[in-house]
């Protein structure tokens, strides 16, 4: 379990699905990415990115369906491309452990944090409740990771009356979701979305 000592704690248990590509340097550190697989109860699978400093890599034989472990923190940072400003969501690694094959599938997420963007309110055809919450999470540096989150049923009637700039708690797991973004009028194609999706939510009183 997460211990929320900290405002930004995730933690998975899954398996690797890709292999490992550069991503790039800090200070002479290598950095590299991959996909962790994390089994939900409904046995779909959330693939997540993680990065990873090439030092915690050291003796570690990567490879496909490898059982590993990762903690660390669900972060942000702006892909400037051609198209414009992209949010990028990635798990930044911070210890890295494997594990046993039979280990118990895990994916955990805790944030604290202020709400940046009026929240999101709607209801489906079929009846379900959902609030969309962007959520600024402090990062040492002056540095802030801005964390999509995506809220259900109860908890979403009690987040569309928050107000932005309220900080608040949540809980969850790192989700992601497949989706269809149209190019033109013949043509489409398929992304992911990286998101918090929120179990548990609570306002952070001032005397906290």
């Amino acid at each position: 379990m997460l211990n929320c000592a900290d405002d930004n704690e995730a933690r998975i248990v899954g398996v690797v699905r890709s292999t490992l590509t550069y991503s790039h340097e800090v200070h002479g550190e290598e950095f590299y990415q991959f996909l962790i697989g994390a089994q939900r109860l409904s046995e779909n699978e959330d693939t997540i990115v993680v990065t990873v400093s090439g030092k915690m890599l050291s003796g570690i034989q990567f490879e496909l369906g490898l059982p590993i472990e990762v903690v660390g923190q669900f972060r942000s940072y702006n892909n400037y491309t051609e198209g414009g400003i992209k949010l990028v969501l990635t798990l930044f690694a911070k210890e890295l452990y494997l594990t046993d094959s039979d280990c118990e599938p895990m994916n955990e997420v805790y944030l604290n944090g202020f709400i940046c963007k009026e929240v999101t309110y709607r209801v489906t055809p079929f009846g379900r409740e959902i609030a969309d919450v962007l959520l600024a999470v402090n990062r040492a540096y002056n540095k802030s990771d801005y964390i999509p989150c995506i809220v259900w049923g109860r908890n979403a009637r009690f987040a569309k009356n928050l107000a932005v700039g309220q900080n608040i708690r949540v809980w969850g797991r790192m989700q992601s979701r497949e989706y269809q973004k149209k190019l033109s009028e013949t043509e489409t194609v398929t992304k992911t979305a990286y998101e918090v999706s929120v179990s548990r939510i609570d306002v952070v009183e001032k005397e906290e």
